[in-house]
């Protein structure tokens, strides 16, 4: 181990956990649960400064002597800087987007109070003291901001709405456990529906009379990120290429094998998934009944070591059902990579008889047996995310260990996003290889093929200036079927990350690449177990990185 960069990889964390405060939490250093990010000038020229004093540092150790680990994660870390440089002088962050400011200021509160990490008074005591900072998060967002895409203010404006009902009803739920705290939590809580009544305020009598385009990214800042970010060889309109192909090949799949389902064409076979639900009363049975099923596929089949994590899928908890509808508020939100309790709460739509029977059906059709089982259980509560954030969180590269942990609206560090969804993408199609889908929802899986290579698409497009938020949320309405709210917000994400949505498609299929590689060279020697617990002990590191990792050792091996 090289001292020297283990010291300096240290003072990168220190600055990363002082800067990203809200980001912390969710990881799980509580050192700074009191504090939100600071955007003043001071604060940014503030990180600027150590991010050029950790390059310049960085830049005289050498790298002889470093671990392959730990070269990994020096070229990541040095990645992220440059990546923080470029965001902080870009209109997409800090100086053009009015709702980085309301995601950060209702996070940092709700990320208190999503798992039990310590007593509820301690959470408390530093939610009041968040709640009292949030006002002067707000105001620099008022003098931060001055124009900004109208979809962008509309989605600040939402957040605004989603704070609203946390900061009253959601605190005073919360506070009912801790009557000593309840005059201090309210007293904190109003100040901050103050403080976002007056950021609503400008957003509405001001921001909204000051709209731009969406800004892009451009190709220098796009090469950027697929080189320093995602560590991809490929050029931008390579994957270009390669995701328009893969388009074509999923309709012509999905037009041709319609009618094996008795549908005049896919979009009505797929409408026929809704109609394979749970009840009301063995709806939330239905989680642990498929989870349980798909782990005990992965063990028959000796697909990979299931670690003993456990997960809990319950109901949304009532101080937050009000509030969520209109913020970032995952289902499963990765743990905590430090100091997270033995059982992880998976926080499912609730359904039960108090709603109208009619609201029961419409979410029960909406939550079928399909979105249980590919989305809530493969992708993210089981073999997908949720497994790979263990290995990631026992891996030797310390940025493996925390780049994919959810955060306010985005993962902690932009280079864990191939290895978090393109492993949660694969993992999907690695159970149906092994039974675990229904015919329809193999097609339907075909579908999620064209939606991932469409997001690739609108990625390399809108970030060039080739197509605006207009045309690629039309581009996805007609090509994908998605609806056109769905269609919107998938564009209005995609443009305010940029580089984000490709990762999907990328990683997966950097993976299966890396599969069939190393399956033709070994021969009857590949052990497909032995591929995954080795691929995922990596951690949240760029899939590109894990596989030319993989593919040196194999090539010493021979």
């Amino acid at each position: 181990m090289n001292n020297d960069f283990q010291s300096w990889l240290t003072r990168f964390f220190e600055a990363y956990y002082r800067y990203y405060p809200v980001n912390a939490t969710f990881i799980g250093d509580h050192r700074f649960d009191h504090r939100l990010p600071d955007y003043s000038a001071a604060g940014v020229a503030a990180m600027l400064d150590d991010a050029a004093r950790l390059l310049k540092d960085a830049s005289v150790i050498e790298t002889r002597p470093l671990s392959a680990v730990e070269r990994i994660d020096k070229r990541l870390a040095e990645g992220f800087l440059r990546i923080q440089q470029w965001e902080l002088a870009s209109p997409h962050f800090q100086r053009g987007n009015p709702s980085l400011y309301t995601g950060e200021a209702i996070f940092g509160v709700i990320s208190l109070f999503l798992t039990d990490y310590a007593p509820l008074a301690d959470r408390a005591a530093a939610a009041i003291a968040r709640m009292h900072a949030i006002g002067a998060l707000l105001d620099q967002g008022t003098h931060n901001v001055h124009e900004a895409p109208l979809a962008w203010t509309e989605r600040a404006l939402r957040e605004c709405q989603g704070a609203r009902a946390f900061l009253g009803a959601g605190i005073d739920k919360l506070a009912a456990d801790i009557p000593a705290l309840q005059p201090a939590l309210r007293t904190a809580a109003d100040a901050a529906l103050a403080a976002f009544a007056r950021y609503a305020s400008y957003l509405t009598d001001t921001l909204r009379y000051a709209q731009t385009p969406a800004p892009v990214a451009g190709p220098e800042a796009l090469d950027r990120l697929l080189r320093e970010g995602h560590c991809l060889t490929q050029s931008a309109d390579e994957i270009l290429a390669y995701a328009l192909a893969k388009m074509a090949e999923a309709e012509a799949y999905l037009t041709q094998h319609a009618a094996d389902f008795g549908a005049a064409d896919w979009r009505e076979a797929l409408a026929a998934l809704a109609d394979f639900h749970p009840t009301t009363a063995d709806y939330l049975d239905r989680y642990d009944e498929l989870w349980e099923q798909s782990r005990q596929l992965v063990r028959a089949a000796d697909l990979l070591t299931w670690p003993d994590f456990p997960i809990e899928y319950t109901p949304q908890p009532q101080w937050a059902r009000e509030a969520a509808p209109s913020l970032y508020f995952l289902f499963y939100r990765a743990p905590a990579a430090f100091n997270r309790p033995s059982v992880h709460r998976y926080l499912v739509t609730p359904i039960d008889d108090s709603l109208p029977e009619a609201e029961q059906q419409r979410r029960l059709r909406a939550t079928n047996d399909s979105v249980i089982k590919l989305n809530h259980v493969v992708h993210h509560g089981g073999v997908g995310h949720h497994v790979q954030n263990w290995n990631a969180y026992q891996g030797a590269s310390r940025i493996g260990q925390v780049a994919a942990v959810d955060c306010a609206s985005r993962i902690a560090m932009f280079c864990g996003g191939t290895m978090a969804e393109g492993w949660a993408c694969y993992a999907t199609q690695l159970m149906a290889e092994h039974g675990f889908l229904t015919p329809l929802e193999m097609f339907g899986e075909v579908h999620g093929d064209l939606r991932m290579a469409a997001r690739a698409v609108v990625d390399v497009r809108l970030h060039r200036g080739e197509i605006s938020v207009e045309e690629a949320a039309r581009f996805y309405a007609e090509r994908t079927a998605m609806s056109d709210a769905a269609a919107h917000g998938e564009a209005v994400k995609n443009s305010m990350f940029p580089g984000a949505a490709l990762m999907y498609l990328m990683g997966r299929d950097t993976i299966l690449e890396l599969r069939g590689d190393l399956q033709r060279t070994l021969g009857s020697r590949f052990n497909l177990k032995a591929f995954h617990d080795r691929f995922l002990s990596f951690g949240s590191i760029p899939v590109a990185l894990a596989a030319a990792t993989m593919r040196e050792e194999m090539t010493h091996a021979e």
